[in-house]
């Protein structure tokens, strides 16, 4: 169920999302929407990534377990080719 939230836009902002809000024959309430869902996806994608890379530099730093940048280049230059090499093994 939706609730109602409102939002202080200055002239100028209210301005632009008014002026998109008529070129794409949408509501000004359809573009904010659409605009903040965008930027939620977003930010939450970020913070899984940021999340993910702190998890894998606390497992390096435990494990000491990695890949060379070689290593991993080597790897990355055989893929989408006849000869597709699998991923090189983790070491210390």
């Amino acid at each position: 169920m939706a609730s109602p939230t409102s939002l202080k836009l200055d002239d100028e902002l209210k301005g632009r999302v008014q002026h998109l809000a008529e070129i794409r024959r949408r509501s000004s309430h359809w573009i904010m929407r659409e605009a903040i869902a965008q930027y939620v996806e977003r930010e939450e994608k970020r913070e899984a990534l940021r999340h993910a890379t702190l998890s894998a530099w606390e497992e390096y730093q435990a494990t000491g377990l990695h890949a060379t940048e070689d290593e991993v280049e080597k790897w990355l230059s055989t893929w989408e080719t006849d000869d597709e090499s699998a991923a090189p093994e983790c070491h210390k």
